[in-house]
């Protein structure tokens, strides 16, 4: 009798070089590897966070960065994130292992940032996305309407995620019929959150995605605890309880997802 390959799975969507990461950058990285997790996208949100994700995807065969800046950060400016992508080739592009543009949008529940600089910011990230004919990977927060807004007032790039998706069952149709792949992170599988489940369980299986958010949002049984890549697998097996499909099911989705969705990641 042979024993069942482990599924394995990718977090599209990471914050390693936060210090609060268990094991550091490179151990969770490791650890994520040692879990079935084969692929891990680390996410800048300003320039300082951007260059430590491109130095991890470096360092990392199986790591990939992005490039953006966060609406939390939208007042540092649009020109601070321009030097890791300007006048970069496509070949350059994939050299630095850069596979898109983001997490941007819009956060109306902090407002850290001007709303209007948000949507100015916003606004830039999708042209560029746009014009280096890379992913975009979208934060957003109490601020669906102006999200789609900005989006259709600039047209949708050819690959948009809706990172850690938070809406219901009636957003998550708006950002699918735009073509958007929904990306679910620890929420999931949070007791009250119902109305993310829902959303899971309406995703089209070749719009579904798998993330970590580590070092927040950690899913149960962790939930307060950090987070770390390693626990993706967590978030792809309560999908997979949602739907009522297997969890190879799941996997194997999001895994092709996750290729279709950024196809600078190495299959």
């Amino acid at each position: 009798m042979t024993n069942a390959v482990a599924p394995t799975w990718v977090d599209t969507h990471c914050h390693v070089y936060d210090d609060r990461t268990p094991g550091g950058a490179d151990g969770s990285i490791a650890n994520a590897a040692a879990h079935d997790v084969n692929k891990v996208i680390v996410i800048g949100t300003d320039a300082d966070t951007t260059g430590k994700a491109l130095a991890i995807a470096s360092r990392h065969e199986n790591v990939w960065a992005t490039v953006g800046l966060h609406p939390h950060d939208a007042k540092l400016g649009f020109d601070t994130i321009l030097p890791f992508v300007s006048g970069a080739s496509a070949d350059e592009l994939r050299r630095k292992k850069i596979v898109a543009i983001g997490e941007c949008g819009l956060d109306f529940y902090y407002d850290h940032s001007d709303r209007a600089v948000q949507r100015q910011v916003f606004a830039q990230q999708i042209a560029l996305a746009k014009q280096l004919d890379l992913t975009l990977v979208i934060h957003t927060r109490n601020a669906w309407a102006d999200t789609f807004d900005v989006l259709d007032g600039e047209g949708m790039p050819q690959r948009v995620v809706f990172h850690c998706f938070s809406g219901d069952e009636a957003e998550a149709r708006d950002a699918v019929a735009r073509g958007a792949w929904l990306s679910f992170s620890g929420i999931v599988t949070f007791n009250k959150a119902d109305d993310i489940r829902r959303a899971a369980k309406f995703c089209p299986a070749d719009k579904l995605l798998t993330e970590t958010d580590a070092p927040w949002l950690a899913p149960v049984p962790h939930r307060g605890k950090e987070n770390e890549p390693a626990h993706v697998r967590l978030v792809g097996e309560c999908l997979a309880q949602v739907r009522g499909e297997s969890v190879s099911a799941v996997a194997e989705a999001t895994v092709s997802n996750a290729h279709d969705a950024f196809p600078g990641i190495a299959r």
